[in-house]
């Protein structure tokens, strides 16, 4: 995304006044890209013994895990786009443990035993995320996240995570309001402990493995969106582009949310959009308050509530509040719905930056943007081989807690095709989601839901 956008503005210095300049729209990650001019398209006939759909931190970690594990494979990483073009160069850069429903829930759903498989697996995705940004020198903020309680439904969500915690045997310890204060000092009523946790730049991961991939031979197309696919009479799967096509024996569809549109048989990985805004860069001051030391990030345990962390240029990053469906119609006056809730939830957040703390009445808002997630219906992710398409693996549905996911999934499909299913199962191993209806009635209903989250985050938070 880029260009400029309307509403919230910058105020920048000009002698003894400030001029108002328009908010860029678009996440303030220097990361980079390659350029689209750079990348081929997909043309006439080829093939390739592996083929991933995706290029982002899913599709190219499957190619960079594929070609450690068999160094000179012949690898095709194809994208609609360019690398990063989607939710991995849109995300907010959070690193922490989260995998499926929260802890308590996964108690509650699973049973201990598998609560524990996969509350300890996202610990491990964490780690192995971090293990990656050394390899690749993509510089990374280690801290503590903290997940806090600023709301009645905050405190009791809390505590029931909490519980299950201490049940689980985690290693999750409780804070009182004091103990988050002495990390960041905003007003809460309680938090929980994640010490394993990292802020990056999610752009800039997703370039580094883009070019990562390249240098051990992977073969890198963009702009080349797949508009259908078959299976060979050799057993293997056809993918068909705009101006090609191409034969592969394996391979992944990392699309995430776009799992609809290729009709894959996945269930349903509903595409969200999700808002989050950077400002400008704050003075030492501010910084120190907002848990620079400590490099801690900060998680409302309310569901939408707004969530921030720092940049290493000093800039607050938030995201949270509504979350919509993308692609609304246009309403009476010509203008979309989805761009009507984008302007009233950047706004927002702007709002709740603002009343964090005194140091940041006067805060400017100098970026702002849309990322796209996937979710299913029970919170879990869908890791699994897709039936009607010979040796092709699908990875998606993280909820918005793909960072560290996304990698390690990449990394457990790359085992699992090469190795034929070496190494212990993830604990959400599946070929598809519960089905959600998308269209008609159940866009509707799925609509309310989302606006009632709404309108319940804005009482509270």
């Amino acid at each position: 995304m880029g260009g400029a956008g309307s509403g919230m503005g910058e105020h920048r210095p000009c002698g003894d006044t400030k001029v108002q300049v328009p908010a860029v729209v678009g996440p303030p990650w220097r990361g980079g890209r390659p350029e689209d001019h750079q990348l081929p398209c997909v043309r006439g006939l080829l093939s390739a013994d592996f083929t991933v759909v995706g290029a982002g931190l899913a599709g190219l970690s499957t190619a960079y895990h594929l070609l450690c594990h068999s160094p000179g494979a012949d690898v095709v990483v194809v994208d609609a786009g360019h690398p990063a073009a989607g939710a991995s160069g849109h995300g907010t850069g959070l690193l922490g443990p989260r995998a499926g429903p929260p802890v308590d829930r996964a108690l509650r759903r699973f049973g201990p035993d598998t609560a524990r498989r996969m509350h300890l697996a996202s610990e491990d995705a964490v780690a192995g995320a971090l293990e990656l940004c050394r390899a690749l020198d993509v510089p990374v903020r280690t801290g503590e996240q903290l997940v806090v309680a600023r709301s009645a439904e905050g405190l009791a969500r809390l505590s029931a995570q909490s519980a299950a915690c201490r049940e689980l045997g985690l290693d999750v310890p409780p804070l009182s309001a004091a103990g988050v204060r002495e990390r960041i000092d905003v007003p809460c009523q309680a938090g929980l402990l994640y010490r394993r946790a990292a802020t990056l730049d999610p752009a800039r991961l997703t370039a580094a493995l883009a070019r990562a991939c390249v240098a051990n031979g992977a073969r890198l197309y963009g702009r080349s969106p797949v508009v259908g696919r078959d299976v060979t009479g050799s057993g293997g799967t056809r993918l068909l582009f705009p101006r090609g096509e191409l034969r592969t024996g394996a391979g992944v569809f990392a699309v995430n949310g776009g799992a609809g549109a290729l009709g894959l048989p996945v269930g349903t990985v509903a595409p969200l959009e999700v808002h989050a805004i950077a400002t400008e860069p704050l003075k030492p001051a501010v910084r120190e308050v907002l848990g620079e030391a400590s490099g801690a990030s900060l998680i409302d345990a309310a569901r939408l509530a707004p969530y921030f962390r720092l940049t290493p240029d000093g800039r607050l990053v938030v995201g949270g509040g509504r979350a919509s469906l993308p692609g609304e119609a246009a309403c009476a006056a010509g203008v979309r719905r989805d761009d009507r809730v984008r302007l009233a939830t950047w706004r927002w957040l702007a709002e709740r930056v603002r009343g964090l703390h005194p140091l940041l009445a006067d805060t400017d808002v100098t970026h702002r943007w849309t990322g796209r997630i996937g979710v299913t219906l029970d919170d879990l992710p869908v890791v699994g081989p897709v039936a009607d398409s010979p040796g092709m693996w699908f990875i998606g549905g993280c909820g918005g807690h793909g960072l560290a996911l996304s990698i390690a999934h990449g990394a457990y499909v790359a085992r699992q095709l090469v190795g034929g299913g070496a190494g212990p199962s993830l604990p959400w191993h599946r070929s598809a989601a519960p089905p959600l209806p998308l269209g008609g009635v159940g866009r509707a209903v799925l609509r309310r839901y989302l606006e009632r989250l709404d309108r319940g985050v804005r009482k509270t938070a």
